[in-house]
Parts: structure tokens; C-alpha cells; sequence
């Protein structure tokens, strides 16, 4: 009895120029269409490489793509797994652009008891000093829930980790400009990192 195997596995090696970014579910990254001389192809990227891709990479980059392809005869199939992937130019460096900063967020509890101490006019005048400031884009003011400081409500976390308990709304332009001044820190690569 003769067993033929009808999957062939080898390493490739792809350079070519970045078509689209491929994503399932809506939100999910799961592989790259890739313009080469050879063709086009679909690229599935290797769990390690999904977690870490910087989606900022300018469609048209040219990529170095290695990994593994299957080739399944039975289906006349052939798959490519990158497991590295890395730009091949030096146009490759990001101009900085104001929705692909990451947001930093001002937490505030949004339960009862802070509520009650006046944490709905902290609120508000954290909205109107960030809106005053053209922060919108920059800074998220998010609600959530106990903070394990009832007592002390309202109680405030700013982007930087400082806690402030007992804040009262006339106090919240203080504590914009101590903690954001007139310009938000956002990290901006120099480099793709991929």
C-alpha cells in the first residue's frame, strides 16, 4: 500500500508593495494583500505578527514578507503565513496624523455617591475645559464605575495615573493645566514598527 502526502510545506520570501490590510469580524487583523511582480497575494499573518502590526503603515509601502507556504495538491490551494514581516524602504518613516494619535483618557466615577458630592459638575466642566482647550480629539472622558473611594467622591483619574479625590468643577481647569496643558504628549513613532 503506498501513502502519498498531498500537502507540500516550504519557506517563501515576498517583496512587494502594500495593497490593503485584510480584517475579519470587523475589528480583527488577519492578513495583508501584497502587490508583487509575480502577482498579487493574500498573506495571513501568524498570530504574534496580528497582535503587534502597526495599521498606520501607508498603503503602497514596500514590505519584506517571510514565512511558510502550503501547498495543498488535492485542492490546488496555496497558503501564505508570514511569520516576519518588515518594511524595505526608507520612505517608510509616518507623518504624524491627528486620528492615528492614541487618545488619553480622564476617568471620573459615574456611581451615586460621587454623583451626589457633585461629580455631575465635575463632569461637565471637564467637557467644556477639554472642548475649550480643542482637546476632542486628544482626550476621551470616560465614566466608570465605584472606585473604591465613596467618602472622598467625586473622585477623578487623570491620563496619567494621578487620583484626585474631594474635586470640586472650579478646581478642574487646574488640573486640565497641570496634567495637559496646552499640548497633549501622544507618543508618534519614527520608525514602522511591524
Amino acid at each position: 500500500m503506498r501513502i502519498s502526502s498531498s500537502m507540500e510545506i516550504t519557506d517563501f520570501c515576498l517583496e512587494g508593495r502594500l495593497l490593503n490590510f485584510v480584517i475579519k469580524d470587523g475589528y480583527k487583523l488577519k492578513g495583508l494583500l501584497l502587490a508583487t511582480s509575480e502577482g498579487q497575494y493574500y498573506i495571513k499573518l501568524a498570530k504574534h505578527l496580528r497582535v503587534a502590526f502597526d495599521l498606520r503603515l501607508p498603503h503602497g509601502a514596500w514590505l519584506q514578507v517571510v514565512g511558510r507556504k502550503k501547498y495543498d495538491a488535492k485542492k490546488d490551494e496555496l497558503t501564505l503565513k508570514a511569520e516576519w514581516v518588515m518594511a524595505t524602504s526608507a520612505d517608510m518613516v509616518l507623518k504624524p496624523k491627528p486620528e492615528a494619535a492614541k487618545k488619553q483618557t480622564i476617568l471620573f466615577c459615574k456611581k451615586s455617591d460621587c454623583m451626589k458630592s457633585g461629580g455631575k459638575a465635575v463632569c461637565q466642566m471637564l467637557e467644556k475645559e477639554v472642548s475649550d482647550r480643542g482637546l476632542e480629539n486628544k482626550v476621551n472622558i470616560k465614566g466608570t464605575g465605584c472606585m473604591k473611594n465613596c467618602k472622598a467622591g467625586p473622585n477623578l483619574v487623570m491620563p496619567d495615573k494621578t487620583r484626585y479625590s474631594g474635586i470640586q468643577a472650579g478646581q478642574v481647569p487646574a488640573v486640565i493645566d497641570k496634567h495637559l496643558g496646552k499640548n497633549v504628549e501622544t507618543e508618534v513613532p519614527q520608525f514602522v514598527k511591524v
